[in-house]
């Protein structure tokens, strides 16, 4: 997503942690518990020594931190507009993880202080030790993620079809950043984060066939891929598509 992507998605389709699929269903009375146990190999990860980071890849910590916060923000609004059931257990059975891990990567990294982060532009959260509960839902200290959030929730909010394709949206804009951000960790041999950032884009992959098939059950017969722009059907799918990695 990085400025690269958000204003192209957005417009075709009309945290920072520093600083189920099926059709509609329920009425949003209830909402799941969040989940926090991570992966071991994603534990084992985090716990591995530091590696020496690039600043662009440093800065890839915080815009993560903030672009996996948007997500559950989204999601939770979304879902308390709608009671649509993908988006309560995304939210919470696997972007509170995403924003875990995340987080984690950043106290390791922020630990002795040596790591700035200089992409954030807006004034800092300081979340680095914050409790996901008590970080402010819709407010970033990145400015493209402001804008992408306030544009996305104004989206999701015209109908539930409107708002799953905004979650087809999310996704394609998470895998595409994790491409680039994979790639360069791979370059600079820092195997903690891509570890990380594995885990981070298999749970968007799978995210991204929830919403397909959210779309489907909702009579868009071609799910996301109804928009060229967020036709990926190359993207690894599991067998029940729930979206909760």
């Amino acid at each position: 997503m990085k400025n690269r992507n958000i204003l192209s998605l957005v417009a075709v389709s009309a945290l920072v942690l520093m600083s189920g699929c099926g059709s509609s269903g329920g009425s949003g009375s209830e909402t799941p518990v969040a989940s926090t146990e991570l992966p071991s190999e994603v534990q084992a990860a985090i716990a591995a020594p530091t590696s020496t980071l690039s600043q662009e890849l440093a800065n890839t910590l915080s815009y993560m931190g903030n672009e996996e916060r948007l997500a559950y923000d989204v999601y939770n609004y979304l879902y308390a507009q709608f009671g649509t059931k993908q988006f309560t257990n995304i939210a919470t059975k696997s972007e509170y993880k995403h924003i875990t891990a995340v987080q984690e990567l950043v106290r390791k990294y922020k630990l002795d202080d040596t790591i700035a982060f200089t992409n954030v532009d807006l004034p800092s959260l300081g979340y680095i030790n914050t409790p996901i509960e008590s970080m402010q839902a819709g407010s970033y200290d990145i400015s493209a993620i402001q804008a992408l959030y306030d544009d996305l929730t104004a989206q999701g909010s015209s109908s539930e079809v409107d708002a799953l394709k905004v979650g087809c949206i999310i996704e394609v804009v998470d895998v595409t950043d994790l491409d680039r951000d994979i790639a360069i960790a791979e370059s600079e041999n820092a195997t903690d984060i891509v570890t990380v950032f594995n885990f981070l884009r298999d749970g968007s992959y799978n995210h991204y066939w929830a919403f397909d098939k959210g779309l489907k059950n909702n009579g868009v017969n071609d799910g996301c891929c109804t928009w060229s722009e967020l036709c990926h059907p190359e993207y690894p799918q599991n067998d029940n598509g729930n979206g909760n990695r």
